[in-house]
């Protein structure tokens, strides 16, 4: 569990496919931290570390993950935003956050307010599960969204949040992932419940 609240930028430095898999290798301020078998939230991503080495640490993103993400897209020299799991005697800055993608989004503008930056964002055959100044993950930091509607919707960016994260990379036909809030995935559930067969 996360709350989107961003603690350090990771440089992807090893990558390297085996079957559908794919091991990714991070340089960070916080590998050093990090313990195997931790998770810790990858661009929104939850994985978990399989090995530490320095200021290193490794994942692996399953075929499952890689087609949810834009994990499978990133390059060497690319950086993600990175939260280690959130504490339980701690405050909840941002909102829950799994670390469970739920689909992808376009970069369609990027405005410079003089102050702020704001960010369009498109999607494609999927219905955002989204309330007006509700919350989103976006490559793994917790904002707030406005002007909604099928195609799409906007957050706007301070200062802090461009300087610390991967946003200040974005450009427009950027990927980013995105997770919807759970609290609305589970009343969309409890209204519109789906039954499988057995």
């Amino acid at each position: 569990m996360f709350t989107g609240i961003i603690e350090s930028l990771g440089e992807l430095v090893e990558k390297k496919e085996e079957g559908s898999n794919i091991h990714f290798g991070f340089r960070s301020e916080i590998s050093k931290e990090l313990k195997i078998d931790q998770s810790i939230s990858h661009n929104g991503v939850c994985l978990t570390v399989t090995a530490c080495d320095a200021d290193m640490h490794y994942v692996t993103a399953v075929q499952e993950t890689l087609v949810k993400s834009n994990l499978g897209s990133l390059s060497i020299g690319d950086y993600v935003n990175l939260e280690r799991c959130m504490v339980m005697n701690g405050r909840l800055d941002g909102h829950i956050v799994q670390g469970h993608v739920d689909a992808t989004a376009e970069v369609i503008a990027v405005t410079d307010t003089d102050g702020s930056w704001i960010y369009e964002f498109g999607f494609e055959d999927i219905e955002p599960m989204m309330v007006e100044k509700g919350s989103v993950c976006i490559n793994g930091v917790s904002l707030t969204c406005y002007d909604i509607d099928k195609r799409g919707f906007k957050v706007a960016i301070i200062p802090y949040t461009y300087n610390h994260t991967n946003f200040k990379k974005l450009q427009k036909r950027s990927t980013v992932n995105i997770e919807f809030d759970i609290i609305g995935k589970y009343i969309k559930k409890l209204i519109n419940p789906t039954h499988y067969d057995s």
